[in-house]
């Protein structure tokens, strides 16, 4: 049988690399300037009439007009363009002021001219700035970053930006020993050929700016024309090439990426190439209609100063810092600025120390704030299953995450200590960076040669004891330390990979603490991007689950959610651990928690999230591009993904790009795909809705009750997968709804047509029409205030309304349903709002949605009578689908899985009916026998049914583990039959058994093996059996097998 990485039937022919950025090198033989201005046919007339007003004005004696505006108009580098848009004024303007800077240098101590100008319209901007070569500018207005977030980082194809700037040859004084020149920019909105072509288009005749066409030489046009080609042919991350001009230092650096898909890059390059003591005489930025922002830097040697006939001699020869700038920028393409950029600009810490700075200080903030041993010990004080124990340790716990390092004060404390920084960084380097060049590559992790010949590699042991005398006190030295945890535990990592997205790393996760982990981890990722943080997290090496992206209201709900999102990640990911008990793959889940500044940009950052996962799973097959990585943890892997929050409309994406880099498993990268690339989608189908379903129909036909008598409650709306299928499901008479816009209440029931209307159109409950509510009836939306209830009750703020709707008790029902919410929107501080005189309120919940309520405030509405399915139980129809479309991406080859699997032309093949109806169907067949084993050991021993649930998965999970490690594999009739009886019929009927033993990796056939007789064993048995049950099951399994 083939092995997990290397799945046969599913490999797809190798193809050119399409990974996201590509670096090459070619010789430019012409073409020094790349643009040619188009004459200004006016501009001696112009200079006439500006003479004229300088003259009229009188600021300027008249002797030194004619020369000043000489000046201005040939020495500064400006091209024709600018003198055609601007006026007479606005150049005379600028000349005076250029004039009165060089008067006012006299006057200072240090002789230093100080221009700084800018002109703002809405269809065009002039930045003029003194600039001395090769330093970034640390005060003042900082031009650059101006030009990056008014103009270049908001540049769409519907309003763009170009950029050109150039800096004067001449310096601003004639004294000897001036280095300053003179910095313009100029900012211009573009006028497009077409601004609305074919987003797959590349003809620049077509995509381009009108200027732009009318200034580019053919030779610059082709390297163009080369660079948006492969943006839009690759779809994501930067294109990188560099160009030696002949006869000439000068190299040309040309730099192409989908527009937004970076922020602050302009300025950020400017920092880079300083860095290595280069400085760039003009730098352009183009925009094209398609989407592709491209821009080309002219970079030199960092003059040397008067007197200095070479070099400076902390700086690299020019060619080397070349390579290291192209390496570079991609590394600052994923984090342009990062929170360490000050020591960076300075020259104290190389690009490189300040992003592994930056990526440690988050990972301090997610893993120092945890609860330490006091906690530990006040845990075994208290009695929790004591519920204002419980209360008061949930609370401590909130506020010791809260408070006992916040994100300043770590940021602070690691910002002090640079010479730490490049101790721990190196590190790293030493145990990650790959010397591709072999013998030629001198140039270690971007540290200096000097760095090189001064600094050894210190063990941990020596960190700790350096980190130990240099800190100021106790809590210093615990986040310090905190790098030594973070370099121990990357596996591998991206970092160093010259081509990315984001900055990856795989780790291991056994730095967590038991006690607040009990559940250990097999798989942990963990992403760094410019928009965003994420992690990926998983219970076993063959585990499936969903990539979530979490949005922030404001500031504040952001705060809290980098505080909670590793924690909300990992709960998540034991859920679904627990709902995976009746298939093969183990629970996981990624979360992406988008930045506060941010909340624009969910599609830039799923992507990059994708791709920089991918950068650690697939072997590197394009040097250059993708070079090797150490990979420490030393196994293949493979990550089975699926939709969750706000991400179901990426999961295409997801999937084409994976086949598009060559991975093999391609086909079963993501679930919940589009029926066109082989997917079942849930929400068309409802397949997370039959297994709720069947749990609320289990309660009725338990207790006799007739649904339409049933008064119902649910949050989630009918603009969602599991509320809109929930509604399309039911029966009941529905008295309240929650989404994402508001409440509906009539206690009369909801309108069902009007329902079903707006689940047919998606839309939430902000477009119900208000007219079919009953006297009784009302909506209150989030954005209203001040809202007058028919009882009489004025609602001040309807997002605080919305958000404490699920705790009110004046509206009566009899079943809450939760298909929608944030996680733990019920808790141990507000579950007493559903608990009166000891008695829930709501007899029956069955939990939809994802962690909604906490275990222990599920166990206390256990206590007060509520009946209770948690999600682990109920919401588990979703990932069987999921399960089952990864098995048949497994189980056919390409072309049958074309034929059988996918939707084309809207014609769905009749395999695919027959499959959807055999997921079906399998799924009420799980969720019933787990409802009936619950239901039948609460009986028994009156348990909570919440704990009964997560006993039962912990069994079943358990005893799988078991099972795979047993010699009962290797009992051939015996697994035939297991497999025969487990894979759905309709599959093995259409492939064959031993075509798809063949197909599947052993590995999965293991799981599918051993979660099948676990699951069946436990929901026969329970989970507490005889030590004779199993004995007794496994008989009848073999004595069937001698039958036959």
């Amino acid at each position: 049988m083939p092995s997990l990485n290397g799945i046969s039937d599913a490999a797809i022919p190798p193809s050119p690399s399409p990974q996201p950025t590509h670096i090459t090198q070619k010789i430019l033989k012409e073409d020094a300037t790349g643009y040619i201005a188009p004459e200004f046919e006016g501009k001696a007339k112009q200079m006439e009439l500006v003479m004229d007003l300088l003259e009229e004005k009188g600021f300027i004696p008249v002797d030194f007009i004619e020369s000043e505006t000489n000046w201005f108009y040939t020495s500064l580098g400006i091209d024709d363009v600018y003198f055609k848009y601007e006026s007479v004024e606005a150049i005379t303007n600028h000349i005076l002021s250029l004039y009165a800077g060089k008067i006012a240098a006299f006057s200072r101590a240090d002789g230093r001219v100080e221009i700084r100008l800018d002109r703002e319209e809405e269809d065009h901007a002039v930045y003029i700035d003194t600039s001395t070569p090769g330093v970034s500018v640390l005060k003042g207005p900082q031009y650059e970053q101006r030009i990056d977030e008014k103009y270049l980082d908001i540049s769409t194809a519907a309003r763009a930006y170009r950029v050109e700037t150039f800096r004067s040859s001449s310096p601003l004084m004639s004294d000897a020993s001036s280095v300053q020149r003179l910095r313009c920019y100029f900012v211009y909105q573009c006028d497009f050929v077409n601004p609305t072509p074919d987003p797959e288009e590349t003809d620049l005749s077509i995509v381009s700016d009108k200027t732009f066409l009318e200034k580019v030489t053919p030779n610059t046009k082709q390297i163009y024309q080369s660079v948006v080609a492969a943006v839009i042919e690759r779809r994501t991350g930067p294109v990188i090439k560099m160009f030696e001009i002949e006869n000439s230092q000068e190299k040309r650096l040309v730099i192409g990426f989908k527009q937004r898909s970076t922020m602050g890059l302009f300025s950020a390059l400017s920092d880079l190439y300083h860095y290595y003591g280069c400085t760039s005489t003009r730098k352009y930025v183009e925009q094209f209609s398609n989407g592709v922002t491209v821009m080309s830097l002219y970079l030199s040697p960092m003059p040397n100063k008067p007197g200095q006939p070479n070099r400076q001699p902390r700086f690299p020869p020019i060619d080397d810092s070349i390579q290291q700038i192209m390496k570079e920028v991609s590394l600052l393409y994923c984090i342009p600025q990062n929170m360490f950029q000050q020591h960076f600009i300075k020259g104290e810490l190389s690009l490189q120390e300040t992003i592994y700075a930056h990526s440690v200080c988050l990972f301090v903030g997610h893993f120092l704030n945890r609860l330490g041993p006091e906690y530990a010990a006040l845990t075994g004080l208290l009695d929790n299953s004591n519920s204002e124990h419980a209360e008061t340790l949930s609370k401590l716990k909130r506020r010791l995450r809260q408070e006992t390092f916040t994100s300043d004060c770590i940021f602070e404390i690691i910002n002090q200590h640079p010479e730490l920084v490049r101790s721990l960084y190196l590190a790293f380097a030493n145990a990650h960076y790959v010397q591709t060049r072999g013998e030629a590559d001198t140039f270690l992790p971007t540290l200096s040669y000097q760095r090189l010949q001064m600094d050894r590699v210190l063990s941990n042991e020596e960190l700790a004891v350096k980190i130990s005398r240099a800190v100021a006190n106790e809590n210093q030295e615990k986040i310090m330390l905190q790098f030594i945890t973070f370099n121990s535990n990357v596996l591998k990592t991206n970092f160093y990979t010259p081509t990315k997205m984001a900055v990856s790393f795989r780790m291991s996760p056994k730095f967590l603490p038991e006690k607040e982990y009990p559940q250990p981890l097999f798989g942990m990722f963990m992403v760094v991007g410019s928009e965003f943080r994420g992690f990926h997290l998983r219970f076993r090496d063959i585990a499936r689950g969903g990539i979530r992206i979490v949005h922030s209201r404001n500031k504040e709900a952001w705060s809290m959610n980098v505080r909670s999102v590793f924690d909300e990640n990992y709960n998540l990911a034991n859920t679904q651990q627990r709902k995976n008990k009746d298939i093969p793959e183990g629970g996981s889940k990624g979360v992406i928690l988008l930045d506060a500044e941010h909340q624009d940009k969910p599609t830039v950052a799923f992507q990059k999230y994708i791709d920089s996962i991918l950068d650690l799973l697939l072997p590197p097959t394009s040097p250059g591009i993708k070079d090797p990585i150490v990979d420490l943890h030393n196994q293949p892997e493979i990550l089975f993904m699926g939709p969750d929050e706000n991400t179901a409309n990426l999961v295409d994406w997801a999937t084409e790009h994976a086949k598009a880099r060559g991975a093999p498993w391609w086909k079963s990268f993501f679930t919940g795909k589009s029926p066109s690339l082989g997917g079942i989608p849930h929400d068309v189908y409802g397949m997370t809705s039959l297994s709720v379903r069947e749990h609320v129909e289990g309660i009725y036909r338990k207790l006799n009750i007739d649904p339409p008598t049933v008064r119902k409650m649910q949050t989630g709306g009918p603009d969602g997968d599991l509320g809109s299928n929930e509604i399309l499901l039911s029966n009941e008479k529905y008295v309240s709804i929650v989404d994402g816009s508001g409440v509906l209440v009539d206690p009369q029931g909801l309108n069902k047509e009007e329902l079903l209307r707006l689940v047919k159109a998606r839309q939430m409950i902000s477009n119900f029409c208000v007219t079919k509510l009953s006297e009784e009836g009302y909506r209150v939306l989030i954005e209203e205030n001040n809202v007058t209830l028919p009882n009489g009750e004025v609602v001040v703020n309807g997002t605080i309304f919305r958000n404490t709707f699920h705790l009110r008790t004046d509206i009566k029902y009899d079943v809450m349903v939760p298909c929608g919410g944030r996680p733990e929107a019920i808790d141990l501080g507000n579950v007493g709002c559903l608990i009166k005189n000891g008695v829930s309120t709501v007899p029956y919940i069955v939990e939809g949605a994802n962690l909604f309520i906490t275990q222990d405030a599920k166990l206390r509405l256990e206590k007060a009578g509520c009946i209770l399915y948690k999600d682990a139980s109920a919401n588990k129809g979703g990932v069987t689908s999921s399960s089952m479309e990864v098995l048949a991406a497994l189980a056919f080859d390409d072309r049958g899985f074309i034929e059988n699997m996918c939707v084309r032309d809207g014609k769905v093949p009749e395999f695919y009916q027959e499959y959807v109806k055999s997921v079906q169907e399998t799924i009420r067949n799980n969720a019933r026998l787990e409802f009936e084993a619950i239901w039948r050991e609460n009986e028994q021993t009156g348990k909570p049914r919440s704990l009964l649930s997560d006993e039962l998965s912990v069994a079943i999970t358990n005893l799988d583990e078991e099972l795979q490690r047993t010699e009962l594999w290797n009992n051939v009739a015996l697994r035939t039959s297991v497999l025969n009886e487990a894979l759905p019929h309709t599959l093995v009927e259409k492939i064959g058994l031993d075509k798809i033993l063949g197909r599947v990796p052993e590995n999965y056939l293991k799981a599918i093996f051993g979660s099948y007789l676990a699951s069946r064993f436990v929901y026969e048995y329970g989970s507490n059996p005889s030590q004779f049950s199993f004995f007794d099951f496994m008989s009848k399994k073999l004595n069937a097998l001698v039958k036959n």
